[in-house]
């Protein structure tokens, strides 16, 4: 190996790029960790973004990488590619090796969210700080802006913006998201950097030098004060967030950036998508005004800027958020269609429990039983305590916030809404997270939330409130027969059925709608909005303890000082938790009669039932072929529902006996003939149409059309009872011979006599029949005649040749052999047919 340290550093990234299609990963992975071991920093720093782009994909998709999201533990390469990429695996120790000698590496703007980037084109400072005084303006113009970013942030762009890339997933094939490469790396990040248990692990020797003092320094503290920040700090630097002062200089501050650098390439790359109009609401009167002041004043001073002399000492591609757009932004090209998946939503869910745990776990070390969210604070608290005290507010809070509104308003109406449900409650419940030991479930709900917990929920009461509302609005327009979409309705309600919440949200409510001048509107930003991302060691302002300030700060915050706030247990509210209640209502009902006919059938489905002797009405219908309607399943959804009814009355104070009564009352008065009703309906020129109300009668199954086959009897769909391959072999046998004898049958069916009556007898009769001739211009009955045919399509009924081998079986124990048992059930047959011939006439007569 010595030998290959002589090569040219192009030599070494040729070669490891000939290896992709020449070598398998194992030992690929083997020849990297020798180079890291091996090679400088100066050589590794050109394979580096290589590397990243083959492994986890490149920004623009042209690249898939190492496929992480796919890869699940049935794969030979799982446990390499953990090892490789572990915390404390080979390529970490590369980022670290490449961090001590402060090496920088360029993202393109344009692969940043959309709200960031559209920040940093209007001139605006963003407001998460991992992206402050790093803007590259290039001498080619504004078309290729880029950040410079050390190794550390650079990896975690790059592994971050692998989940929100398109999976290519073969087709016809599924993957668990939780069983992922992608899912455990993400796991085994959060606990490493955010442990819940100790201090994190500080970085290999290189970082360090002969002093033991640590030579690679915070992103924050070797940040350049470059030309241009003092110059344009009046208009351009419009601060969202705390200013930040300078790091302290114990190991302990150094080495916590990784943790917060982590925590927030997370949340910016994962949960910062949201519209212009959610974007410009957001922003406070403070910095819609110095924006327009900027707009005024660069349009009218544009023309005479000109670049600095050669020699000035300002460096050319070194800007601090300088205007680099000639024209008026159009928001309409930044804005992304911002579609998160299911897996993507479990990440996010993945962090929000680990994100609790890890700030709950100061309160378990430090024995106090206050608030998690109180903003008192000992003065020796450490920086990972510090940290721990405001991760959850000041970092997730409000992206959080608009990741599942937009989710909640966007989101199939389906049962995959569970992973964005489920996302939502854990955050509304970090007492879930705080590594108490509680056996009994009962127990726990008994207790209820402990008091403690009353200031994170006036902190977070739009997370209560406002979101309640939206899932409200989803259910309302669900099929809650459906027992996973019953069982989310049952989630939530039980959830805020927790004794103490609901009273909690009301204290919450009441102090939001005290008189105004409790809360001063003319605070800064930064005094409004502590949930904004920043750096845990922002100067640490003085608390106002006032609970009203808090919420009403939380909910300017969150939605703008012209927000339009509604209650929760407010008169609107519970007009749609009465509407909530009678599609309950509805829904039992259907369910349960879909259960009661599911059961029917299955104890008609006895032996003679399965002959076919039984009625053919009911196949097809209700039969509880699917899995959401099979009967346990609808057993589900009246359990559900019946206990999400009594979650219900407990959040909103209801009588239970009357809420009982009610529904019995509109159940009863809905099975008293609705059922057998039309859908409500509204005639119109091309027919009959569906009204909002008759939608729903039919997606819950309150009513019905009465639908029947008026095509041609020996094409219309197989049903259950008869055999598929009997069926096509009979119709083949039957076109070839009605074809060839058609003419014989019809000439035989229109002789008048005994003749042509057993011939219309044993043939299909040729009288006219009359169609329903459907268009959607006019509903029509159109007269027309059928010829005389021969239909074999009965002898591939089950019960027709379970009958043919009883009569073998019985021929057989009288002594008969088959050719003598064929022939005397065709002549049985033909005297059968015999027999009607000569009195029908009788017979339809009585």
């Amino acid at each position: 190996m010595a030998a290959a340290t002589l090569q040219q550093p192009s030599f070494l990234l040729a070669n490891l790029k000939a290896d992709i299609c020449i070598k398998p990963l194992l030992q690929r992975c083997q020849d990297l960790v020798k180079i890291i071991d091996e090679y400088p920093a100066k050589e590794l720093q050109l394979i580096f973004p290589w590397l990243l782009e083959s492994v986890f994909g490149s920004l623009d998709g042209t690249i898939i990488g190492w496929n992480l999201r796919l890869l699940t533990h049935r794969s030979s390469d799982y446990n390499i590619v953990l090892d490789f990429l572990s915390p404390s695996g080979p390529m970490m120790k590369l980022v670290y090796k490449l961090q001590a000698e402060e090496f920088k590496f360029e993202i393109p703007v344009i692969h940043l969210p959309a709200p960031i980037k559209a920040c940093i084109q209007e001139g605006v400072q963003p407001d998460c700080p991992l992206f402050h005084n790093k803007l590259l303006l290039p001498l080619t113009g504004a078309l290729s802006l880029t950040l410079a970013l050390n190794p550390f942030e650079f990896y975690m762009f790059h592994f971050a913006s692998c989940l929100i890339k398109p999976r290519n997933c073969p087709p016809g094939q599924h993957f668990s998201t939780t069983d992922s490469a992608y899912f455990v790396l993400v796991d085994s990040y959060l606990k490493y950097f955010l442990p819940c248990e100790g201090n994190v692990p500080p970085p290999p020797a290189p970082l360090y030098d002969s002093r033991g003092s640590v030579a690679a320094s915070s992103p924050r503290s070797s940040g350049v004060s470059f030309p241009g920040h003092s110059i344009h700090n009046s208009s351009l630097l419009k601060h969202h967030i705390f200013h930040q002062p300078s790091v302290n200089v114990e190991p302990s501050a150094q080495e916590i950036w990784r943790s917060e650098t982590l925590l927030q390439m997370f949340v910016e790359m994962w949960l910062h998508h949201y519209s212009l109009e959610m974007y410009q609401r957001l922003q406070s009167p403070q910095v819609k005004l110095a924006l327009l002041q900027h707009r005024l004043s660069m349009s009218s001073r544009w023309h005479h800027l000109q670049a600095p002399p050669t020699g000035s000492g300002i460096p050319h591609n070194y800007q601090v958020l300088l205007p680099i757009h000639s024209a008026p932004l159009q928001w309409g090209h930044l804005e992304e269609p911002f579609t998160p998946t299911e897996e993507h939503v479990l990440v996010v869910r993945l962090l929000v429990k680990h994100l609790h745990a890890f700030s709950n776990s100061q309160l378990n070390t430090s024995g106090t039983t206050s608030s998690p969210s109180s903003h008192s604070h000992t003065q020796h608290t450490s920086p990972l305590e510090e940290f721990k005290r405001v991760v959850v507010q000041r970092f997730v809070q409000q992206k959080l916030y608009l990741f599942l509104q937009h989710c909640f308003g966007h989101w199939p109406l389906d049962a995959s809404f569970r992973a964005v449900l489920e996302t939502w409650l854990s955050y509304i419940q970090p007492w879930r997270y705080t590594g108490e030991n509680i056996s009994p479930l009962s127990s726990q709900q008994n207790r209820g939330v402990p008091d403690k917990w009353e200031g994170f929920v006036q902190e977070n009461l739009l997370m209560f409130t406002k979101m309640f509302q939206a899932f409200l609005n989803r259910v309302l327009r669900t099929d809650l027969v459906n027992a996973k979409n019953a069982l989310m309705v049952f989630r939530a309600c039980k959830v805020f059925a927790q004794p103490n919440l609901s009273e909690m949200i009301l204290r919450g409510e009441q102090m939001f709608l005290q008189p105004e001048h409790v809360l001063h509107h003319r605070q800064t930003r930064g005094l409004m909005s502590p949930s904004q991302g920043g750096s845990y060691l922002s100067s640490r302002h003085k608390v106002v303890p006032d609970a009203v300030f808090r919420v009403k700060s939380h909910v300017y915050a969150m939605e703008g000082q012209d927000c339009r706030y509604q209650q929760m247990f407010g008169t609107e509210l519970r007009a749609a938790v009465t509407r909530l209640i009678q599609i309950i209502a509805q829904s039992r009902q259907t369910a349960q009669r879909i259960s009661d006919q599911s059961s029917e059938l299955t104890t008609s489905s006895s032996f003679l039932s399965w002959l076919g002797l039984g009625s053919s009405e009911l196949n097809g219908t209700f039969s509880g072929s699917e899995p959401e309607e099979s009967g346990e399943c609808l057993k589900k959804t009246h359990e559900f529902l019946e206990k999400a009814l009594e979650s219900l009355c407990v959040i909103f104070k209801l009588n239970q006996g009357h809420v009982t009564q009610f529904v019995s009352n509109l159940a009863s008065s809905q099975d008293e003939g609705n059922c057998k009703q039309l859908p409500d309906c509204i005639q119109r020129e091309d027919g009959l149409v569906l009204t909002d109300l008759g939608r729903k009668q039919v997606i819950n199954g309150l009513r019905r059309f009465d639908i029947q086959y008026q095509g041609d009897p020996e094409l219309q769909p197989i049903r259950t009872f008869e055999n598929p391959h009997l069926v096509r072999f009979f119709y083949r046998i039957s076109s070839v011979i009605n074809e060839r004898f058609g003419g014989h049958m019809t000439a035989l069916c229109l002789r008048p006599g005994f003749l042509g009556r057993m011939g219309r007898h044993f043939l299909t009769n040729p009288g006219s029949v009359w169609k329903l001739k459907q268009s959607p211009v006019s509903w029509t009955r159109v007269g027309g005649s059928s010829q005389p045919r021969l239909s074999l399509r009965p002898l591939a009924s089950y019960r027709t040749i379970v009958l043919l081998l009883l009569c073998y079986i019985l021929g057989m124990l009288l002594s008969f052999g088959p050719l003598s048992s064929t022939i005397l059930i065709l002549i049985l047959s033909f005297l059968y047919g015999l027999f009607m011939t000569m009195f029908s006439d009788r017979l339809q007569t009585h």
